[in-house]
């Protein structure tokens, strides 16, 4: 069982490339982000409790994301790639003791990395496409774009101490990314046979 976070700013295709992954590794695609949509859409009291927040681009408190993310990795066996999650060092601590707790261990952390224009380029086609409303306005773009360069970025240096990242240019088109990622995942996934 192999267990995978995809990591990288807004826009740079952490949710389409994990679901090629998923599909092609026989991995739960758990994505904190289509969660809480999920629970916005469904107008649950959490969807209600986080709407505002993701509608300004804001990250959203550590106990609402820990905790789905908790119940996600407790309802399989199955192994997981995460997207969306960690966002904060904070986050990247409590998915270790997530993992240890539910007898895991973290086998490796992907940063797609790509320049910042093209990063807005993909978050207004996506917005066109999905109608997501925290991709269609500027403001919020700028905004998401800052809380990753304060608060995310960071964790690539808390991974990066433990051997455990990998980074990746995720500029060009998906299928270019794809084999990319493809060409690190089938090492992971070799490694131990």
């Amino acid at each position: 069982m192999k267990n995978i976070v995809l990591f990288g700013a807004p826009g740079v295709g952490k949710g389409t490339h994990a679901n090629i992954l998923a599909e092609k590794y026989d991995l739960i695609h758990l994505s904190t982000g289509d969660m809480l949509r999920a629970e916005i859409e469904a107008g649950t009291p959490l969807g209600k409790r986080v709407e505002t927040a993701m509608e300004r681009g804001d990250l959203v408190g550590d106990d609402v994301v820990i905790g789905l993310v908790d119940k996600a990795l407790a309802s399989t066996d199955q192994g997981v790639i995460l997207d969306g999650f960690p966002r904060t060092v904070q986050q990247a601590q409590a998915l270790d003791f997530l993992f240890a707790n539910h007898r895991r261990r973290m086998d490796c952390v992907i940063s797609i990395d790509a320049p910042r224009e093209e990063l807005v380029r993909r978050i207004h086609e996506r917005a066109l496409i999905s109608g997501r409303t925290d991709d269609a306005n500027d403001d919020t773009i700028r905004h998401r774009l800052e809380e990753y360069d304060a608060k995310t970025k960071p964790v690539t240096d808390y991974y990066k101490v433990s051997g455990l990242l990998v980074s990746i240019d995720g500029s060009g088109e998906i299928n270019q990314t794809s084999m990319r990622l493809c060409k690190v995942v089938d090492i992971l996934m070799n490694r131990g046979k």
